[in-house]
């Protein structure tokens, strides 16, 4: 992955101090090297993480013809084959990288050629002989794109920061991304945190003239009405499954110029990932996982059984409240959100354990869950319809054993929860019946803001986004809809995800986004993701060769971390005091003072501990708002134009000539 930033005005040239410091403001995206192009309307910034093509893929880059100008962040993983039916149809390639693919297949499909690419992207490709700035995300939304207007300008990045290098851009929190956030547990695109900043939209591109900005969707999540599902054999989808799933997981693996390793979380997602890669490597298997001293929060003992039966070289970290407490403020830096768990910090401590290592690009499990229906939410929908036509209490409480039996190790926890959740009122017919207790809870923490930062509305706007033949759909299929427009994209890949790995300058590679991967589960019945209550069945029956039954059979664990017992510790980092202080509270104007001031009290007492997950979700939202006002909001200020060395520089401008190395 890389860094990518620019500037888009029919008015006035780019002045190469903003667009150096542009680039500056994202340099940890991209340590071994930069550059930039303008000329007189566009100017495309690059900072670049050298994995694919080492020596020759530098950006940006251009065709023999220079009509296209390209800046790209990410992998195109099909780039072999595509190189090859561009040079069939008389394209001449001057390097062997996948950016250069991205030039060749605009000139040949323009924007078709995006339903082409087998990849995670965020691309801008100024057309020249068009006048156009095009900015494309991929199907997901692995990789982040921002972009606002100010004047004349448009400007785009990989990360918010580097906008707000434009010091006329303007910093202040936006109620409706609060709201999204306390809703769905992050803004949903275009939205954001900040006022006047919008994202692409995953599965769209962008097309900005002088005229504007238009959006076009490529691709979003489909799915077949119930009961017309055209792959019914579950012998035929388990082995279209594993096909795709090892096809993907060898493309992540294998295209690459530098040494690729793998995580293991415990689960079986990332055991699938490994044990492919262990099959066909021809080296050693180096696999990387997070550990926690505390009990309730560590799978060592899963990571532990997978790495001894795939013999790989393994290193692990192990994470105290301590480390959280003191590495939140960077990961609030890094992720430009507030967030309402503390998992994302020790992903970023994992991620620093990958880059020391010598490693820049690890392969995750990340989106089995959502392609095939493994996350708690699917199975409570299905739980929620069966307790509503229950009266046996009973059998009610045996469900609920069934559901929660990794909440064991969190006593007093199950039954309040449990009666909470099911209580609720259940109409089938809503779009977001999956959701819409998740929702709700979250949103309880709003009561906390500041009048003024209040909005609401979050869940309407969602729902208002699905496609138009959704209420056909199984009710699972549109809870996985809503997962991937929402915790998916903003969350998981973006809090969690890309912002942690790229706090230290390494890529994540996700097979289980293989859009190939999504078009076999989607055709699939929804049985043969969710069998019963059995999670992922279809990806179970897929792999059991491969992995340990004691994995496969475990129930499912969410990824969790200590929220709220790594901040009231007896020796809590002074920023914890700092940014809950009354005067903080107050001159961010975001929360309640009163409010928080109790709520600060109560986890003192507790020392954190046997907190509810609505009061950790709490703490953990008022201290990484208020660390994210004071970073990116009060004290704010824009780098020294230092992009990362060397820097290679195109300038098209009036009068000038091709650039050259610096």
């Amino acid at each position: 992955m890389c860094g990518i930033c620019g500037v888009f005005d029919p008015v006035t040239t780019t002045p190469p101090d903003l667009i150096l410091r542009m680039m500056t403001a994202i340099a940890h995206r991209g340590p071994d090297g930069s550059g930039y192009f303008r000329d007189d309307t566009t100017a495309l910034g690059h900072t670049r993480l050298a994995i694919i093509d080492v020596d020759g893929g530098v950006q940006p880059m251009t065709g023999e013809h220079e009509r296209v100008w390209l800046v790209f962040n990410g992998e195109i993983f099909n780039y072999v084959e595509l190189a090859d039916e561009l040079r069939s149809r008389g394209h001449r390639f001057r390097t062997a990288s996948d950016t250069e693919v991205i030039v060749h297949a605009w000139e040949e499909w323009g924007p078709d050629c995006f339903s082409r690419f087998n990849g995670q992207w965020a691309i801008a490709l100024w057309d020249r002989r068009a006048r156009e700035l095009i900015l494309s995300r991929d199907r997901y939304g692995i990789q982040p794109l921002y972009y606002t207007r100010s004047g004349s300008r448009v400007l785009f990045a990989s990360e918010i920061k580097s906008l707000f290098s434009d010091l006329t851009v303007t910093r202040e929190l936006d109620p409706d991304g609060i709201d999204d956030l306390l809703t769905a547990w992050s803004p949903i695109a275009p939205q954001t945190l900040f006022t006047g900043i919008r994202q692409v939209v995953p599965g769209t591109y962008l097309q900005i003239d002088e005229h504007g900005v238009t959006s076009h969707m490529y691709w979003e999540p489909a799915f077949p009405d119930r009961g017309a599902e055209p792959a019914r054999d579950l012998q035929h989808n388990t082995e279209r499954l594993r096909e795709a799933v090892i096809d993907a997981t060898r493309l992540r693996f294998q295209r690459s110029d530098v040494p690729v390793g793998a995580y293991l979380s415990g689960g079986i997602d990332s055991a699938v990932t490994a044990a492919v890669i262990a099959e066909f490597a021809d080296a050693d298997v180096h696999t990387f996982s997070v550990r926690f001293t505390d009990a309730e929060y560590d799978e060592g003992h899963y990571q532990r059984l997978m790495r001894q039966r795939l013999g790989t070289v393994h290193r692990e970290l192990a994470v105290t409240g301590e480390d959280i407490a003191e590495a939140l403020p960077r990961a609030v830096w890094h992720a430009e959100s507030a967030f309402l768990r503390s998992a994302p910090a020790p992903m970023m401590l994992l991620s620093q354990l990958v880059r020391d290592e010598g490693y820049k690009v690890v392969v995750t499990g990340e989106g089995a869950d959502e392609v095939l229906a493994g996350y708690d939410i699917f199975r409570e929908a299905k739980v929620r319809a069966l307790m509503a036509e229950e009266p046996d209490a009973a059998v009610r409480a045996e469900l609920t054993e069934q559901l929660y039996p990794w909440m064991r190790r969190s006593p007093g926890q199950v039954p309040a929860f449990a009666e909470s959740f099911f209580n609720r009122p259940f109409a089938p017919d809503d779009l977001g019946v999956s959701h819409r207790t998740r929702w709700e809870t979250t949103a309880s923490i709003a009561s906390m803001l500041h009048p003024d930062r209040r909005a609401s509305g979050s869940a309407d706007r969602i729902l208002a986004d699905m496609p138009a033949g959704a209420a056909h759909w199984d009710p699972l299929s549109r809870a996985q809809w809503l997962e991937m427009r929402t915790l998916l994209s903003g969350y998981l890949l973006s809090s969690q995800g890309d912002r942690m790995l790229m706090a230290n300058s390494v890529e994540g590679r996700f097979p289980f986004l293989d859009h190939r991967v999504f078009d076999i589960a989607a055709a699939a019945p929804a049985e043969h993701k969710l069998h019963g209550l059995d999670e992922k069945h279809l990806l179970k029956r897929a792999f059991a060769d491969l992995i340990p039954a004691e994995i496969i059979d475990r129930p499912k664990q969410p990824y969790r971390a200590p929220d709220a017992a790594s901040i009231f510790l007896t020796d809590a980092p002074d920023w914890v005091a700092d940014a809950t202080s009354p005067g903080e509270i107050v001159a961010a104007g975001i929360w309640n003072p009163r409010a928080v001031e109790l709520l600060m009290q109560k986890g003192r007492r507790a020392e954190g501990r046997g907190m509810g997950n609505t009061d950790n979700m709490r703490v953990m939202g008022v201290l990484t708002m208020q660390l994210l006002h004071r970073m990116l909001v009060r004290d704010w200020r824009a780098p020294e134009p230092l992009p990362p060395r060397p820097v290679v520089t195109f300038d098209r401008t009036s009068g000038n000539l091709p650039g050259e190395w610096t």
